[in-house]
This record gives C-alpha cells, sequence and structure tokens, in this order.
C-alpha cells in the first residue's frame, strides 16, 4: 500500500493571540495555541476532564485571516497536517517540536466586539 494520511481536524479556544509575523522572504505566519478537552473515567469511575495543548501554524493568507480575526477565548475548528520539526532555541540546545500546519480554520463562535471595533476602524480609513 502506498497511501498514506497526515490529517489532524481539531476544535478547541486559542488559549493565547495570535503572533503574526514574516519570514525573510517576507512570507506570513501565525502562530497561536489551541486547547481541546477531553473526559476520561478515573479509576473510581469518576469523569474528569483534561485538557491537551496544542500549537497551530498558518501561513500566507490563511495566517493573516488568523491575525485579523482570532483571539484568546474564541473557539475554532482547525484543520490541517502534523509537522515535526527541530530547531536550536535561544540557548543554543537542539529542540524537537510536533505542531499542527493549518489547511483551514473556522470560527464557532460570535465574533469578538474588539476584533469588530478594528475592523469597522480599518475599513472606515480605506473608504
Amino acid at each position: 500500500m502506498n497511501k498514506s494520511v497526515n490529517k489532524v481536524f481539531l476544535v478547541g479556544r486559542l488559549t493565547r493571540n495570535p503572533e503574526l509575523r514574516h519570514t525573510t522572504t517576507n512570507k506570513a505566519v501565525c502562530a497561536f495555541g489551541l486547547a481541546t478537552n477531553r473526559t476520561r473515567k478515573t479509576e473510581t469511575g469518576e469523569k474528569q476532564e483534561e485538557a491537551d495543548f496544542h500549537r497551530i501554524v498558518a501561513w500566507d493568507k490563511l495566517a493573516e485571516f488568523c491575525d485579523t480575526y482570532l483571539r484568546k477565548g474564541r473557539m475554532v475548528h482547525v484543520e490541517g497536517r502534523l509537522q515535526n520539526r527541530t530547531y536550536t532555541g535561544q540557548d543554543g540546545i537542539e529542540k524537537y517540536t510536533t505542531e499542527i500546519v493549518a489547511e483551514e480554520i473556522m470560527m464557532l463562535d460570535k465574533m469578538p466586539d474588539e476584533v469588530k471595533e478594528s475592523l469597522d476602524a480599518k475599513n472606515a480609513s480605506n473608504g
């Protein structure tokens, strides 16, 4: 079998505001944290909720979308792929990370007032 699949679907809340930056070739990249909750039963049979935390990375137009519309606490659906990579930390030590490279993001809640106000002000200055 030659076919393989690397697909991730997550629904959760942003743990922090997105951070937009640009690469040396001026490509937009945006990163944010996402928390997903799951319920498990303890040894005594009680239900206990636990959170998993994920690093989400979006590129190009999707990165700009995230920077404009997403804020800490927003509920989103993320579709993407897992990516493992290594990098050298500020301490000079090589580190390993797993992140989700977003391909699609859907907002699942009402747009916060601060985002609406920011968009209205931006549109007023462009109009």
